[in-house]
């Protein structure tokens, strides 16, 4: 069973990230010992969305197209509106959420984020959850979506909104400690 002191865990995001989805991750993952890094396009700093503005700015550690999957065990996905809807269109963004579900990591996506789910082919037939704006997006591409504050199939954690990061963030925390989930190919392609 890994501790979270071994754990190395990866943000994916960029401009327009609900601010407290990336950074009550970031800081309460490192909290419980993880080591986290952040990824962005470009590998520069990325200013979030608080509400009805911008809000603060996130220190990158590397690009997206420099992530090595094997070095993690799992994939954090921040929504809002602006965040997913960017990385969605990005062949280097979507490619990685489906080399982390096809090498059996654990991927965490709140509110709009499930759209890369979507996009990268890994959400059919899975129990999941969203922001309820896109339920539809959600089943049209097969998801058995659920109203819960989270919802998880086979270590892809799905959650709605800010209201739920707390649950979010220890159920990652407690997939991270059951390690690897050897997930069925035909829903991860």
């Amino acid at each position: 069973m890994p501790n979270m002191e071994n754990a190395k865990i990866l943000i994916m995001s960029t401009h327009g990230f609900e601010q407290s989805e990336l950074e009550y991750p970031l800081e309460h993952l490192k909290k419980a010992g993880a080591t986290v890094h952040v990824a962005t396009l470009d590998g520069q700093p990325i200013k979030g969305w608080d509400e009805k503005d911008w809000g603060n700015t996130v220190d990158a550690d590397l690009k997206i197209s420099d992530v090595k999957v094997d070095d993690y065990i799992a994939l954090v996905l921040p929504g809002g509106q602006i965040n997913p809807d960017l990385l969605r269109v990005e062949k280097d963004a979507v490619q990685l959420v489906r080399d982390f579900v096809t090498k059996d990591k654990i991927v965490a996506a709140i509110c709009h984020a499930p759209w890369l789910l979507i996009e990268a082919g890994v959400i059919k037939g899975r129990e999941a959850t969203s922001y309820h704006s896109i339920r539809t997006d959600m089943e049209n591409a097969g998801a058995k979506w659920e109203d819960s504050e989270i919802a998880i199939d086979n270590g892809i954690i799905t959650s709605r909104s800010p209201k739920d990061l707390e649950a979010f963030v220890n159920k990652i925390i407690e997939e991270v400690r059951e390690g690897e989930h050897h997930r069925d190919s035909a829903n991860a392609a």
